[in-house]
């Protein structure tokens, strides 16, 4: 058991250094792209996801469900108490524009909902992938249509003043977040080094906790949405809480709800088509509830009061709290 515990806390601190470095040299490549403030946000995103997702597809692999499962949604409920709620402690107030709230806000809220139908099998696993994906895909491509390309999309004139301003709220505040210099060759190949050390000292890391869990006889939901959710969001944690102190009260929120959206996706559904998953467990399904619940009280919170403020942030935590001594209880 020894080495099973040097393995894990090994995992885990190359993890969260190798993610940083794929943060940054990801960063760099998408600005040598071209990319919008708001998708160089998103590319930051799912950089700072790879031990999140990687751990889960490892677990949904090996038959795991339940901890390939805990760790996305697990993750998700804790960059809302992390991400926002510890953020909105350390700065007092997190301003938010309403336009923001909302146009994050939605995505999030389908994505939720349909990971929520997925897993309790409402949907299957090809109808929730696509109704999230489709939702997904439709908020990077408005994203990406700024000024005039955002008309021929042909929605509506009242639809695209709208979301022109939202997109140019969200971006002024991911501007200082997400530039930096542009690329050299050497990024490229740091990014690509670092991917493949995230994936392997990721994989090390959930087969660690694993043994660790069987040794112990904690249940494969406390493994998953606790410990492994808890360790694999701590890249994005310190960034947001980061953004919080500094006032980037947009940016805070962005990172938290694309990461959640992209870690549904991308370490959930996408690997639940061609390896199934686990369905109908009450940890399972407290877990979701939870996420899907605590998604939209932050969002609520967020938008009534232009922002989150210190008692609201603490609620947001006491919430992860409780959701912590609820799936103890049924686990």
């Amino acid at each position: 058991m020894t080495l099973a515990f040097l393995e894990f806390f090994l995992g885990t601190a190359v993890s969260l250094v190798a993610s940083w470095i794929l943060v940054t040299r990801l960063e760099r490549v998408g600005e040598r792209i071209g990319l919008s403030e708001a998708l160089l946000g998103i590319l930051a995103a799912f950089a700072a996801d790879a031990p999140e997702i990687t751990a889960s597809v490892t677990a949904l692999s090996h038959h795991q469900r339940s901890i390939g499962a805990g760790v996305v949604i697990g993750s998700n409920v804790f960059n809302l108490a992390a991400l926002l709620g510890l953020g909105a402690l350390v700065s007092g107030f997190i301003v938010l524009h309403r336009k923001v709230v909302l146009l994050g806000g939605v995505v999030a809220t389908l994505v939720a909902l349909s990971c929520l139908a997925t897993v309790t099998g409402t949907f299957s696993d090809v109808t929730g992938l696509v109704i999230a994906g489709i939702v997904f895909t439709a908020y990077v491509t408005v994203l990406s249509a700024r000024g005039q390309r955002l008309k021929r999309l042909k929605l509506p004139e009242r639809w695209c003043e709208w979301l022109s301003v939202a997109i140019e709220e969200e971006e002024l505040e991911l501007a200082e977040m997400v530039r930096s210099r542009r690329a050299r060759t050497s990024d490229f190949v740091a990014a690509a080094l670092a991917l493949v050390v995230v994936v392997l000292a990721s994989v090390t890391m959930e087969r660690s906790a694993s043994t660790l869990g069987h040794h112990f006889h904690v249940a494969d939901a406390i493994v998953g949405a606790i410990v492994l959710a808890g360790v694999t969001s701590l890249p994005n944690a310190v960034a947001a809480i980061h953004l919080a102190s500094k006032g980037r009260g947009a940016a805070a929120l962005s990172t938290a709800l694309n990461s959640n959206s992209l870690n549904v996706i991308a370490g959930l559904m996408i690997p639940g088509v061609f390896i199934g998953l686990a369905r109908f467990s009450v940890p399972g399904s407290l877990t979701t509830w939870w996420y899907v619940g605590l998604t939209l009280v932050t969002l609520v919170l967020a938008f009534l009061s232009r922002g989150l403020r210190r008692w609201q942030g603490g609620l947001i935590v006491v919430g992860y709290l409780a959701f912590v001594v609820a799936l103890l209880s049924v686990a």
